[in-house]
């Protein structure tokens, strides 16, 4: 695919340390850490806050201190001025993808030349699931709506997956965030957070969730979740966390003019439904759908990044697709690093490309499960 003034080009990426639920950023708003990554974002390319034209900002859980479009209040907490709009975008677990697949579409359209693409989620805080309510009748005629742990299980049954291969993917993922940390891989993604704790101001600079210690025995120790006898455990899951990341995205054109450098641009983008039941498996269908819409073949990938949603999911993926699993969520993921659901899409495409960038890859794919059956896909193309 050729290039084009067009082109929706990333100019920067960032993201917060992960923290673990109830753990360090439990005492920080959701907005005000949003803030913060939005701060930190525009001060690192070098652009003033008032040349950005809209923020899109995922959430999954928009209510409370994530209700009343956290992307504005966030904004407007941050020191944008007031004629920088903003929206909060809910596609659950994708939301931060979503605003990355919308800020691209605003801009290789022609309706604007600067988006930021963000998400945002304290889980800490703002409980899963406190923004729903009991499933419609007509609905549960129609599909049998069951929470997204059972559906993990009948994706593990249905793809033969035993609990030892959930327990050993979940044990590389942590040795693989554990090695990034060690290698200082994150260093140039994460913005330390400021906190307030006992009337001082202390950093925050480090994800909280990778396990050095965690071991197949430990792991095996754990009962399941969500069905007696079954294969699901907290371990083999994703973490419930808090986080926050960005992305500032320009048109190729604007940011020649501006003199700042294209990292990488979207290359492609895809969205599909898929069973409500199973719910979780829509990640199959999106990888064969954006690779047919790319003109590309998943050897083409040079980096993977399935979300960690459950280790199955990931599994079922790998099974269907045989991918080289060298190339595959390689810096760890939400089982390891954690999954502050809003925000996991754009803490992705972080990760993904300054993997790219460190690699010398070309093309990355991401790829994430969505409650009730969808899933989003996205493909970053690196710049020279």
């Amino acid at each position: 695919m050729k290039r084009d003034k067009r082109d929706a080009v990333i100019v920067g990426a960032v993201r917060s340390p992960i923290g673990k639920r109830e753990r360090a950023l439990s005492s920080l708003r959701p907005d005000e850490m949003a803030a913060q990554v939005l701060n930190a974002l525009v001060e690192r390319v070098g652009i003033p806050h008032g040349d950005v034209e809209d923020i899109v900002m995922g959430c999954s859980t928009p209510t409370g201190e994530q209700g009343f479009n956290v992307a504005r209040l966030s904004a407007l907490i941050a020191g944008f001025p007031p004629q920088v709009p903003a929206t909060t975008v809910n596609r659950m677990c994708a939301s931060g993808d979503q605003s990355l697949q919308f800020a691209s579409q605003a801009i290789r359209s022609g309706d604007m030349d600067i988006v930021i693409a963000a998400g945002v989620e304290s889980m800490s805080r703002v409980p899963m699931g406190s923004d729903g309510a009991k499933f419609s009748r007509k609905l549960r005629d129609r599909y049998r709506m069951i929470p997204q742990g059972v559906s993990a299980e009948m994706v593990a049954e249905k793809w033969g997956l035993s609990r030892k291969d959930l327990d050993e993917y979940s044990l590389e993922s942590h040795r693989r965030a554990c090695d990034a940390q060690e290698r200082k891989f994150f260093d140039r993604e994460i913005v330390p957070l400021t906190l307030h704790q006992n009337g001082q101001e202390v950093l925050f600079e480090e994800d909280e969730g990778p396990r050095s210690d965690t071991s197949l025995e430990k792991m095996a120790a754990l009962e399941p979740v969500f069905q007696e006898g079954g294969r699901v455990t907290a371990g083999n899951s994703s973490q419930m966390s808090d986080g926050a990341a960005a992305l500032l995205l320009m048109a190729r054109e604007k940011a020649e003019a501006l003199d700042l450098k294209p990292r990488a641009r979207i290359y492609a983008a895809a969205v599909v439904g898929d069973d409500p039941t199973y719910q979780l498996t829509g990640v199959i269908p999106a990888t064969q759908k954006i690779l047919k819409r790319a003109g590309l073949d998943l050897k083409d990938m040079d980096l993977i990044e399935v979300n960690e949603a459950f280790a199955s999911i990931v599994l079922a993926w790998a099974r269907e697709w045989r991918p080289d699993l060298e190339k595959m969520n390689t810096r760890g993921g939400g089982i390891s690093l954690g999954h502050p659901l809003g925000a996991t899409g754009a803490r992705i495409a972080t990760t993904l490309l300054h993997a790219l960038e460190d690699t010398g890859g070309r093309f990355g794919l991401q790829t994430m499960c969505v409650g009730h059956g969808m899933a989003n896909a996205t493909i970053l193309e690196l710049e020279d």
